[in-house]
């Protein structure tokens, strides 16, 4: 009846390391930290409960997708983060932000929309009134 939600990833999987560029889209599962610069699309795997997390100095220019995602660098593209979302002090955003849980500290910039991602944001709503 109630779905849990999904942990976030304590570990790192996969580093993408600070004088690294890779351009083109990358897939991954687990926890992917990001040091570097990717120009493409950035995603964990279909049903996967994946960590993202983006450094400082890491930037991505492309679309993010994540169930958990922690960003202090610079994303140029939409972020949609199925879960949570940290956003801290040095993480600038350029695009869209859709998300279920947000964390915001100060310092931090988006440029573009905050969307929430309701329990029930797929489904229509119906009111019925008391007689």
């Amino acid at each position: 009846m109630f779905r849990r939600a999904s942990k976030a990833q304590n570990r790192i999987d996969s580093l993408i390391g600070a004088s690294t560029r890779i351009e083109g889209n990358v897939f991954f599962s687990g926890g992917l930290r990001v040091d570097g610069a990717v120009r493409g699309k950035v995603a964990a795997l279909p049903d996967q409960a994946g960590t993202l997390v983006v450094s400082e100095h890491a930037r991505i220019d492309g679309e993010v997708q994540a169930a958990h995602v922690v960003i202090n660098g610079t994303i140029n593209g939409p972020v949609h983060c199925q879960e949570s979302l940290e956003l801290q002090a040095s993480c600038r955003v350029k695009g869209d932000v859709h998300y279920k849980s947000l964390e915001i500290q100060l310092g931090a910039v988006v440029e573009g929309m905050l969307v929430h991602r309701g329990a029930d944001a797929n489904k229509a709503v119906e009111l019925k009134l008391a007689s």
